[in-house]
């Protein structure tokens, strides 16, 4: 058996797909690039098993009020100049929003980030976060870029999202992760280049404000399989040991 992480297969996987007996996908559209193999199963990415054994955290013990929501903006632990540069406009004005944001800088461009600035109380700046799976359990809603692993969590904590995929990877592969998630009708798609301060209002704001598209998001993500991704890929491995 071999499985793919992500969206788009590498070569390695490709090959090897003509001579197992199974291959498991992490995305429901990688499945048309196996034409020659004889067993394709949608398992997901058993990453996400990991953050269902982390402990909550408690959005209070940020200092964040627990009857107002949350929102988390992150890009990867390094973060991105990019990406914070289009969500600064945003966050200036985010004092006049109803729902809290804690946005993630990367360590490397926190200092730069926060110089010279206001932020409303509302939001908080963290240039990392430890264990951020854990305070995901008491968010509302994630923006992040679509990484296999990233996304293997938001589909396990079953959390709506807005996806940014990075588009400075290989065959532009967090593309592709991100649309198989916006087809299932569990989260948003804003590609970089299309990032302003009017797209991450409108996009954010549709979510947040509109509780019949929010809900359908949420009914989406629940309707997903209740197993794990570890549980199906020991199950289907069972079946080719006997």
């Amino acid at each position: 058996m071999i499985h793919e992480q992500n969206s788009i297969p590498g070569k390695s996987n490709i090959w090897l797909s003509k001579l197992v007996d199974l291959v498991a996908v992490s995305f429901k559209n990688s499945e048309s690039y196996f034409e020659g193999a004889k067993k394709i199963v949608y398992t997901g990415n058993p990453c996400g098993d990991n953050a269902l054994k982390i402990a909550k955290i408690d959005k209070t013990s940020l200092g964040f009020k627990k009857e107002s929501r949350l929102v988390i903006i992150v890009a990867g632990s390094l973060g991105s100049k990019t990406y914070n540069e289009k969500f600064k406009a945003f966050l200036r004005l985010a004092g006049k929003e109803d729902y809290q944001i804690l946005y993630i800088t990367g360590k490397s461009y926190y200092e730069e980030f926060i110089r010279n600035e206001v932020f409303p109380k509302n939001v908080k700046i963290v240039p990392f976060f430890e264990n951020l799976a854990g305070l995901m359990k008491d968010a509302d809603l994630i923006i992040s870029r679509a990484g296999a692993s990233t996304i293997s969590e938001i589909l396990a904590l079953k959390i709506p999202s807005i996806l940014i995929p990075s588009p400075y990877v290989a065959n532009n592969h967090q593309y592709y992760n991100a649309l198989d998630l916006v087809s299932l009708g569990t989260s948003e798609l804003i590609e970089e280049k299309n990032l302003s301060l009017e797209t991450i209002q409108v996009t954010i704001n549709e979510l947040m404000q509109n509780k019949k598209k929010y809900d359908q998001m949420k009914n989406n993500l629940n309707k997903l399989s209740t197993k794990t991704s570890s549980e199906i890929i020991y199950e289907e491995i069972g079946k080719i040991v006997k």
